[in-house]
């Protein structure tokens, strides 16, 4: 497999959660890097310090400034050889206003692609969802699915739809001719739900756990299984994938083509993977959601037509809609198989080093959420 040595990598996002994981594991298995510039609306200081002892020879840059500036992104751009493109608005409330996230996802998407070709950079790898596939408002499941599959996609929310119209930008620009003679190869990466060290969602629940006596809430029936990835697992699949659009006998095979990204962490529904990984630290869980599930969906459709009708006066949002009630009782997993065909990506940690990671980390985090709690 061809390596980065010598190169530029530019990533966006790199303080948050993925991107700083990637990072660290670049540092780590890319000694040869010439540079890697970590862009992001505020740079954690903190975060620079941690990597210094092992950088080596590598430049490490910091870059802060919003990736809907394209000037600022041209200039992030300049001499690099590869983008990673982790940078996003997540909202999967719908609490942040529709235009925000648009600029950011699509707008901040097209400048850093047009900013590729003006600067000739060699590859760019976007960082997508599995909630560009669904599920569909139908609720219809996929179990172990495949990039090949046909699925009626029915996208809802502002961030699916962003998300996917970045998707759909950066693989139309494979192939884009390039001021230097060469040719941009784009591909994007599809994770299903991230969990890991640094997981706000995770911390979220653990957070209404304590709130509710160390009793995890069900949101999720059983039955909707999913198989979420740990965030070193995704990283590795970044980094495989640089490594492929580089190598000049697989470039062509991987450009312009999107790949679902899992590992081997058991399928089980949401509200299962938050006491999974919990139950070591005490925590129990429902054993039904709070209210049948019809009613919950009655009961979500009233939260919205009333904040629809408060919205000329006030922007309300309710604390969960029929969408996410959807995505959490779905069964909707995918498999790995063409990554690791492709790409060669393999999981670079297993289940039990992921699962043993996450409640390490969820141990260390539990006392200040307590006393954040209780101190109030």
């Amino acid at each position: 497999m061809c390596s980065l040595d010598g190169d530029v990598c530019v990533v966006t996002g790199a303080c948050g959660f993925l991107g700083k994981t990637l990072i660290r594991m670049l540092l780590d298995q890319e000694k040869n890097l010439s540079e890697i510039r970590l862009v992001d609306i505020n740079v954690n200081q903190e975060l620079l310090q941690s990597l210094e002892e092992s950088r080596g020879e590598i430049k490490l840059s910091a870059l802060e400034g919003d990736i809907r500036d394209s000037d600022f992104v041209r200039k992030a751009c300049r001499g690099a050889t590869v983008v990673f493109h982790i940078a996003s608005i997540i909202d999967v409330t719908d609490a942040i206003d529709p235009s925000e996230i648009y600029g950011v996802n699509v707008k901040g998407t097209q400048n850093l692609l047009e900013a590729s070709v003006q600067e000739n950079v060699a590859s760019f790898i976007y960082t997508s969802t599995v909630e560009v596939m669904g599920p569909n408002m139908e609720g219809e499941p996929v179990v172990n699915g495949n990039e090949d599959m046909a699925y009626r996609t029915h996208l809802k929310s502002s961030y699916s739809k962003t998300k996917k119209e970045a998707e759909d930008q950066t693989l139309g620009y494979d192939g884009e001719a390039l001021p230097n003679g060469g040719r941009l190869a784009t591909c994007a990466l599809r994770p299903m739900y991230i969990y890991g060290e640094d997981c706000r969602f995770l911390l979220n629940h653990m957070a209404d756990g304590v709130r509710n006596g160390d009793v995890l809430y069900r949101m999720s029936l059983r039955e909707a299984k999913v198989n979420p990835v740990y965030v070193g697992n995704v990283a590795a699949a970044h980094l495989q994938a640089a490594r492929c659009l580089r190598d000049p006998e697989r470039r062509e095979q991987v450009a312009g083509k999107f790949y679902f990204v899992s590992d081997d962490t058991p399928h089980v529904s949401y509200s299962d993977f938050n006491y999974v990984v919990m139950s070591p630290l005490g925590f129990g869980i429902q054993d039904r959601i709070v209210v049948p599930l019809r009613l919950f969906y009655v009961v979500c459709f009233l939260w919205e037509m009333a904040c629809l009708i408060l919205r000329p006066f006030r922007r309300v949002v309710p604390p969960i809609n029929r969408q996410l009630l959807t995505l959490l009782n779905t069964p909707f997993s995918f498999s790995y198989d063409k990554a690791k065909r492709e790409l060669g990506y393999a999981p670079k940690y297993t289940w039990q080093q992921a699962r043993s990671n996450t409640t390490r980390w969820l141990a260390q985090q539990l006392p200040k959420q307590r006393e954040k709690i209780f101190t109030k």
